[in-house]
């Protein structure tokens, strides 16, 4: 099924089909589960049945970075879990949000009475605080920073409506914002980073506003269904009067014009995501940060002027996801994709759009700092790749008419 979505696109199938001969190693490696301890089996399962796609990118890092980066996401993920659970009361999650970090501390302290779909990293907290304890003191510092802030951030939002843009940024800097800064921290600390990298926390915070934008974005349906909106008011206001009414069939052209202004807004970070990328020297920190920028882009451009998203899932093909992540190897590779991406995104730009000149304003300004150096390495790899296609197709004919003809 997934050769068949990518069956248009040579790049993807050559890439697929590296992936599928064990290319993915090349930038996931393999976990050596047997060398660690039950505890931290057990973080990085939690980590995979709660976000398969950040369990693969945190899987990428060097030694003791992702231990930490791991237990920073869980942490993150355990606060996230207290506040999407409708059925834990206010004063719960209140005492809950502002006190998880002391609880790192505790080993015995878990929650049991959770229904959230995430529930087990409440439930078994335990397993999760005590690899939280084993990590060096410095990282510890780091993530308990982190999660007090994050608690009391998202403690004081919890009955606010995301009213303006700034609201918008605040409740994506709480949900994620700070992970981003403490993550950018700890590259820092483990001195693989310079300490520009965690001490600029203006640029950390961007590049998560981002991902963070991108999901609010994409999920807007499935986020309805949950009784939940995470859109601001002083942006859908202008094309409904209610958050809901944008689904209604009868209004999808505003819903549309709405959904391509957020996404105007949200491309207004990728100059720093470029700027942040460019001051990494570390592979594995690098592979870890761009490739969940480089999917961002991809999904914003699937999302632009896309009804879809009022109706359904919209998903990049496996065979996109894993071209850029085979691919985003460096900085000039991640503007090549930017480029592409947002130029994507000016195609799609309808001509009555309210903001259309704002839209091609900021792709202009992105295309401006991405213009490729050359396009000689790229033509030769095309080239390999259509040889490649047209092998990949003629297989698959063969087997095709063999198997119509028995």
């Amino acid at each position: 099924m997934d050769i068949l979505h990518s069956l248009g696109h040579p790049e993807e199938l050559y890439n697929l089909f590296r992936f599928k001969m064990g290319g993915c190693r090349e930038v996931m490696p393999k976990l050596d589960l047997n060398s660690m301890s039950e505890s931290l089996q057990a973080c990085y399962r939690y980590m995979n049945e709660t976000s398969r796609s950040i369990a693969a990118v945190i899987q990428t890092l060097d030694g003791e970075l992702r231990n930490a980066a791991c237990i920073s996401y869980l942490v993150m993920r355990s606060l996230d879990t207290v506040e999407d659970d409708m059925t834990i009361s206010l004063e719960t999650k209140i005492l809950i949000l502002q006190n998880l970090h002391t609880y790192l501390y505790d080993p015995e302290w878990k929650f049991t009475e959770s229904k959230d779909e995430h529930h087990q990293v409440l439930e078994n907290f335990p397993m999760i605080s005590l690899e939280f304890r084993n990590l060096a003191a410095v990282y510890q510092e780091i993530i308990v920073d982190m999660c007090n802030k994050m608690g009391v951030g998202s403690a004081d939002i919890l009955e606010k409506e995301i009213n303006s843009l700034n609201d918008w940024d605040k409740y994506c800097h709480c949900v994620g914002g700070m992970l981003g800064v403490a993550l950018s921290r700890i590259f820092s600390a483990s001195e693989l980073e310079d300490p520009i990298v965690g001490q600029d926390t203006q640029l950390a915070n961007s590049i998560t506003l981002f991902l963070q934008k991108t999901n609010n974005i994409r999920d807007y349906l499935k986020d309805q269904l949950n009784g939940q909106g995470f859109w601001p008011r002083e942006v859908w206001i202008k094309y409904g009067k209610k958050l809901s009414d944008l689904a209604k069939p009868e209004n999808i052209e505003p819903a549309v014009q709405c959904l391509n202004e957020l996404i105007t807004n949200a491309l207004q970070h990728v100059p720093d995501v470029l700027t942040y990328l460019s001051r990494l020297k570390n592979q594995s920190v690098f592979n870890f940060c761009a490739i969940p920028q480089v999917m961002a882009i991809a999904t914003l451009a699937a999302c632009f002027n896309n009804q879809q998203v009022f109706k359904g899932v919209v998903k990049i093909r496996k065979g996109q996801a894993v071209t850029l992540m085979m691919n985003t190897t460096n900085i000039e590779a991640v503007k090549a994709t930017m480029f592409q991406y947002v130029e994507e995104i000016r195609q799609k730009i309808p001509l009555g759009d309210p903001l259309l000149e704002e839209t091609q304003r900021i792709v202009l300004s992105i295309q401006n700092l991405c213009v490729p150096r050359s396009s000689s390495g790229l033509s030769n790899r095309l080239s390999i790749i259509h040889l490649v296609y047209g092998v990949i197709l003629a297989v698959l004919g063969y087997q095709y008419l063999s198997h119509v003809w028995v």
